[in-house]
């Protein structure tokens, strides 16, 4: 079984390769590793990661927050084969069919974003639509989900009860359209990911557009 670690570090030279030491000093071997996104002084990192036989994923976290400035911000089970050229192949799924140009970002956005499920919606009044969702999406959308009037950019958005263990973002299509990202049990979506979904619907919404 592969995992997904999300890790803080400072933005210094050296910090990456001490986190590769320690966690290869717990057991695990490093299969991938992609930055999500900085800030001032730090570094967020996806690392992908197999565990030898026996090790468990506590003794990996322990390793790496034993480092000084260093913080797990999350960490979850993953298919093995993590690819940093998601964003890419989704694009060229778009291109070779600009008509299901949505269908096919939103098919891709679970392995794109990590993310457990993605749909595409159509507001009307307060209440919306599935038009497309992945196999793990909700088949109906809570009514109190509190969706930002004329939602213009891509955002995290507050959810209601029945999606209380969810992280969920949102970008517009246009007006009325959305495609929606949800994550079960976090973390929050970092910037740089809201920002690369803006990126993609705002694709989508082209090439169906021009299709």
């Amino acid at each position: 079984m592969s995992y997904l670690l999300r890790v803080e570090l400072p933005d210094v030279p050296g910090s990456l390769g001490r986190l590769a030491s320690a966690i290869g000093a717990s057991g695990a071997n490093i299969e991938a590793i992609e930055i999500v996104g900085k800030d001032v002084g730090v570094a967020i990192d996806d690392v992908f990661i197999t565990p030898d036989h026996g090790v468990m994923p506590d003794s990996i976290v322990s390793a790496c927050t034993s480092l000084d400035g260093v913080r797990v911000l999350w960490i979850s089970r993953y298919a093995a084969g993590g690819n940093l050229f998601l964003d890419l192949e989704a694009v060229e799924s778009m291109t070779q069919d600009p008509v299901t140009a949505i269908e096919k970002l939103v098919d891709a956005v679970p392995d794109v974003f990590r993310v457990d499920w993605g749909i595409h919606l159509t507001r009307h009044g307060d209440g919306a639509t599935i038009e497309h969702g992945t196999p793990a999406a909700p088949t109906e959308i809570p009514t109190d989900v509190l969706w930002p009037a004329n939602l213009e950019k891509a955002q995290a958005i507050d959810v209601p009860v029945e999606w209380k263990d969810l992280v969920v973002a949102a970008s517009p299509l246009n007006a009325d359209e959305l495609v929606v990202v949800g994550r079960r049990g976090g973390p929050e979506f970092l910037d740089s990911e809201i920002a690369r979904l803006a990126h993609l619907v705002a694709m989508a919404a082209s090439l169906r557009r021009n299709a």
